[in-house]
């Protein structure tokens, strides 16, 4: 038997997006706005799941968009925030993005991480987690985020990866409401 490749590939509106966006996102709020914008359009689009995410250099340049994309590649583990940290991966040529600690990236995410993205974190590299809406989000409109640590932020920081939550939460939980109320697919293990 040959079994199929593996590929992550983004839908092309992506890229004219990011062409017209800023070269620096200066301050997590602009990070974060890209984050969602992504999840906004990827919506718009009919490209997958109100999620969206990216990984920044400390100066702000973007490394790597990512989007959800379960539904449109029929992958459970393309996550936005597992998108956005393999193709980074990808363009930095390394596994741990931060080489040994000589750099620092940020995952910037729409939504704080289920159990899987939360998981791949500390593997990835990234020194800073930003997060705009809640897990309570998520789950408040059908999503099952799966069982994470009750205190998983300071299990992050004890790992030396700071975590910044509720940046434009408002705005992030917005496009989520929206998904769910335009009828988008709430996927979940055996539904």
């Amino acid at each position: 038997m040959k079994f199929p490749k593996l590929t992550i590939e983004l839908p092309e509106w992506v890229n004219d997006f990011i062409q017209e966006s800023d070269d620096v996102f200066p301050d997590v709020e602009a990070r974060m706005g890209l984050a969602i914008d992504l999840a906004r359009l990827n919506i718009e689009h009919k490209t997958g799941g109100p999620f969206g995410a990216a990984v920044f250099d400390q100066s702000g340049r973007l490394i790597a968009p990512g989007l959800n994309l379960v539904t449109t590649a029929n992958c459970s583990i393309l996550h936005a925030e597992m998108v956005a940290l393999a193709l980074a991966q990808r363009v930095l040529g390394r596994f741990d993005i931060s080489d040994g600690g000589k750099h620092r990236y940020d995952l910037v995410a729409s939504t704080e991480p289920c159990a899987m993205c939360f998981g791949a974190v500390p593997w990835s590299g990234v020194k800073r987690l930003i997060c705009g809406a809640r897990d309570e989000d998520a789950r408040a409109i059908g999503f099952d985020e799966g069982p994470k640590l009750a205190d998983w932020k300071k299990a992050l920081e004890i790992r030396g990866i700071a975590v910044i939550r509720d940046v434009l939460r408002a705005d992030a939980a917005k496009i989520l409401k929206a998904y769910a109320e335009t009828g988008g697919s709430i996927y979940n293990p055996g539904s």
